[in-house]
């Protein structure tokens, strides 16, 4: 193996099933690094660079939930969890924290491992953010518009706050993130809803045509999001990052 192997972290605080997975990866072909705990997670993601997080909700002490809001606070790393049949409710929070998957206990390895190939694909062939956020960045501004992420508030020059919804939001976000670059309807699908998504899901579509009723001088001409004929979508405007706003 070398540097290019998937590198993934296992996070259980059920010794014989870090052990088990941990083997199974290597015999196929990943490296593999386990943790019992929240705070061995932590140790060993502040020490090595991790491709891929597959992460057990259920522990004590931080449960995975905690560990994976702290993940998406700091980096974009992967994340599949892994629950128990009766945890809907904290399957869905995990989703929703921005988990790219999960798997009910009891599984087949060889299901875990061709989600974990298939959540790489998909991370691997989303575009990098064009800028990194700082940890102290709320605010980003483009054309006459400010968006404040702490808030999800979008302000007009006036300063007149525009209501967005979180899906509305998420589309934005994922455009200031990644200013004049074409980005497909799936690219879009994945930074926006992940796992959620559907594969034939055109609902993009119609998003963005409701972002742009709330943002463009004329709508029917739109200046700020473009659409590229066979590519997708982009956001033609210069991104302007700033601190935290009072």
């Amino acid at each position: 193996m070398n540097e290019k192997t998937p590198h993934i972290l296992v996070v259980d605080d059920n010794a014989e099933i870090r052990d088990l997975l941990s083997k199974y990866l290597v015999r196929n072909g990943l490296r593999a690094t386990t943790a019992a705990s929240g705070a061995e997670a932590r140790k060993v993601l502040a020490a090595a660079s991790i491709d891929l997080i597959v992460l057990d909700i259920m522990m004590p002490g931080e449960d995975g939930l905690s560990v994976c809001r702290h993940v998406r606070e700091t980096r974009d790393t992967p994340i599949i969890l892994l629950t128990a049949v009766a945890e809907d409710t904290d399957r869905i929070v995990g989703l929703e924290m921005g988990a790219d998957d999960y798997l009910t206990k009891p599984f087949n390895p060889r299901e875990l491992l061709a989600r974990i190939k298939a959540v790489l694909r998909r991370a691997n062939s989303l575009p990098h953010r064009a800028v990194a956020e700082s940890p102290g960045e709320t605010v980003v501004s483009f054309g006459d518009w400010r968006l404040r992420t702490d808030r999800r508030e979008l302000e007009n020059g006036a300063g007149t706050v525009i209501s967005l919804s979180t899906a509305e939001f998420a589309l934005l976000k994922a455009f200031t993130d990644h200013p004049r670059m074409v980005l497909s309807r799936d690219q879009l699908l994945d930074l926006t809803q992940g796992r959620a998504a559907n594969v034939f899901d055109r609902s993009i579509d119609n998003q963005v045509s409701r972002l742009r009723k709330k943002i463009e001088p004329d709508p029917k001409t739109p200046s700020l999001i473009k659409t590229v004929w066979g590519g997708g979508y982009m956001l033609s405007a210069e991104v302007r990052r700033e601190g935290r706003a009072s």
